[in-house]
């Protein structure tokens, strides 16, 4: 984003599966009809791990993660407003093998890495795609591979290498509207076609709706969140193209903390275990887990 967020991995065939609510008009991303992970290892404290945390941070019992509460399925809301999400679930349970209440605060998207840079939050987790631009900023530890992907109304195809003149729903500050969309709208205009219009929306569910209604021709998010929102929309939308460009997730700690490698520890301990492939399997997200918990991963 200039923090960007590319909120990408490979293939994930089970989003259908938890979408729970079909919807016959607009979308609503604010379902409550999807798991909640209660992994059996996710309360076992890593005494080393926790050992790594600022001495303050563990001191006060809480890990204050400064997240974005609109992006279904890694972090949304239910009906009541009560967090969920596989994302949710997986850093809940994050916080718990340090020792820790995990202190969720709903935040603008673009203000969550200038928060974790100012000392606001300890970890900003908002499906953050792991980039140089952002290393530059904070450091990252991996959690997750996605990829982008597009989806266009039912019965209209839109290629995603060739969409000049079309007009295209994305999150204000995500790497698909600082970095892909501009990128193909560029070489649009060099190949004298029509630049591509960029309907720039909030929240997931905005997005999903302008497309379904008509107001843009297709979107771009992550693999996970299109194929959620392809799930819910009762036929009206389809996947447009194969995923692509895939990296890294992670979540953001400030430049040199040692939060970084305690959180490393911590989900590697998961990994380890079974805990964190759990969580994501619960969710029908497995395709896009890792092995290993990885610092500053991302190369692009």
């Amino acid at each position: 984003m200039t923090i960007t967020r590319k909120r990408g991995f490979g293939r994930v065939a089970a989003l259908a599966a938890v979408a729970g609510l079909v919807l016959t008009g607009c979308v609503n991303n604010e379902s409550d009809s999807t798991p909640s992970a209660t992994a059996t290892g996710a309360a076992v404290v890593d005494e080393a791990a926790r050992a790594m945390l600022p001495a303050d941070v563990r001191d006060s019992g809480t890990l204050v993660i400064g997240t974005n509460l609109t992006y279904a399925p890694d972090e949304f809301k239910k009906p009541d407003g009560t967090p969920t999400g596989w994302g949710i679930d997986l850093v809940t349970a994050l916080s718990a093998r340090l020792g820790l209440e995990a202190d969720l605060r709903d935040s603008q998207f673009d203000n969550i890495i200038p928060g974790v840079k100012g000392g606001k939050y300890d970890v900003g987790w908002a499906s953050f795609t792991d980039t140089l631009e952002r290393q530059d900023s904070v450091d990252f530890v991996d959690y997750y591979n996605a990829g982008i992907q597009w989806a266009s109304r039912a019965g209209e195809t839109v290629d995603p290498d060739n969409a000049c003149g079309l007009t295209i729903a994305v999150g204000t500050g995500t790497y698909q509207e600082t970095e892909e969309l501009p990128a193909k709208s560029k070489a649009c205009v060099a190949a004298g076609k029509e630049p591509l219009k960029l309907l720039k929306l909030d929240t997931q569910g905005d997005i999903t709706n302008a497309v379904v209604l008509g107001r843009a021709d297709a979107m771009s998010a992550d693999s996970p969140v299109t194929q959620y929102a392809v799930a819910q929309t009762d036929g009206k939308l389809q996947l447009a193209g194969d995923i692509f460009d895939a990296a890294p997730f992670g979540m953001a700690t400030a430049k040199g903390s040692e939060m970084t490698p305690a959180l490393q520890a911590a989900l590697q301990s998961m990994i380890d275990d079974g805990t964190y492939l759990a969580i994501l399997k619960e969710w029908g997200v497995e395709a896009g887990a890792v092995d290993t918990a990885t610092i500053n991963g991302g190369t692009s």
